[in-house]
């Protein structure tokens, strides 16, 4: 059974980093594409980092360029986002999620398996 699961949210104040992490068991992180992604109150869910293929092309969202990145360790089954200069619109509970298209856009429709979310909060 595939399970993803995140961690590493938390409170920060603007200007702030997080490192989330998102382990997956059950499968291979070689087998599937990885993604993260993001849900504010009121919004619907939209795409922050993503690899867009197996070789590992990054495609994110404008909003977070030069802030966020992407890394996957393979040893670990675990793929992390490390968000800097946090932005108190970046608010929201945070998704990781796998696809096993060859490729993808980083939209939501896209991936079929998802972790249960964490939480991230900047304020002052």
């Amino acid at each position: 059974q595939l399970e993803l699961v995140e961690s590493g949210g938390g409170s920060v104040q603007p200007g702030g980093s997080l490192r989330l992490s998102c382990t997956a068991s059950g499968f291979n992180v070689d087998t599937y594409i990885f993604g993260w992604f993001r849900q504010a109150p009121g919004k619907e869910r939209e795409g922050v980092y993503c690899f867009m293929d197996s070789a590992g092309s990054p495609i994110y969202d404008e909003s977070v360029w030069r802030r966020f990145t992407i890394a996957r360790d393979k040893a670990k089954n675990t793929v992390y986002l490390q968000m800097n200069n946090l932005k108190p619109g970046d608010t929201a509970v945070y998704y990781c999620a796998a696809t096993s298209q060859s490729e993808n856009n980083c939209l939501p429709r896209e991936f079929e398996s998802w972790g249960q979310g964490t939480q991230v909060t900047v304020s002052s």
